[in-house]
């Protein structure tokens, strides 16, 4: 069990990318909690997690409001006794198009969700992990902020900023034993798929998978696999990455 009794809160954890990794840290051994502004899905993973044996509990959280992102913290503590993991993972995006179509209220909560969620998180988890004696956040990003694709202009900058905040989170806070990483997935098999490529066809599907060297999209499996590594013992000594999980999309 990589992450033996490790407490760890999963954002966006009631679908996709977030659920994968949720019922991978409970399978190894973390006590998790689920939190997701659908409230019935993240308590759906929950159950499922239960059934399975392990240990979780669900949250309903919008991460853009201060007071749900501390009541999510207080969840963890309050069922599991202290915080060793947060995972950052919750994202919204704008559907694929040309940038200046692009409402001010979607850029607004682009950078709510993607970018303001990480800082109102940070806020409410660093003086649990403070107390702790240190722990490990893990940002969720994207390959968008290192290989943009055209129709995802504010997108592809949120990400952006994701990336430049883990890394200077990074350096800012390693005296104090906290690890902070970030995830870069590739186009990933989740509810979001049509958002990024405008339209879900056979057609479209194949442009762009024909830009992913390995020939696939990204699943929840992929990106859980390296949350677990990342959050583990054995990551001990990186801080700062930004992992792509990829296919070789960013070579």
């Amino acid at each position: 069990m990589r992450l033996q009794d490790k407490v760890s809160i999963v954002t966006g954890g009631g679908s996709g990318f977030g659920a994968g990794i949720a019922a991978r840290f409970a399978a190894e051994g973390a006590r998790v909690v689920i939190a997701d502004l659908d409230g019935a899905a993240a308590a759906k993973v929950a159950a499922g997690i239960e059934r399975e044996g392990g240990k979780a509990t669900a949250v309903t959280a919008d991460v853009t409001a201060r007071a749900d992102v501390a009541a999510m913290v207080e969840t963890a503590t309050g069922a599991y006794g202290s915080l060793d993991i947060l995972v950052n993972n919750a994202g919204y995006s704008h559907v694929n198009k040309p940038m200046t179509e692009v409402t001010e209220a979607e850029f607004d909560r682009i950078f709510a969700v993607n970018v303001k969620a990480i800082y109102l998180a940070a806020l409410a988890a660093l003086p649990v992990l403070r107390a702790g004696g240190g722990g490990c956040i893990l940002n969720t990003s994207s390959t968008a902020a290192l290989r943009p694709r055209p129709g995802l202009t504010w997108y592809n900058g949120s990400k952006g900023a994701v990336n430049t905040l883990t890394k200077s989170m990074a350096v800012e806070l390693a005296p104090e034993r906290i690890r902070v990483n970030a995830i870069c997935p590739v186009i990933g098999e989740t509810g979001m798929l049509q958002t990024f490529m405008g339209e879900d066809t056979p057609e479209v599907r194949a442009r762009f998978i024909a830009t992913i060297p390995l020939g696939r999209m990204s699943r929840p499996a992929d990106i859980a696999a390296a949350a677990v590594f990342l959050a583990s013992d054995e990551a001990d000594m990186i801080t700062g990455a930004c992992l792509e999980v990829d296919g070789g999309r960013c070579i």
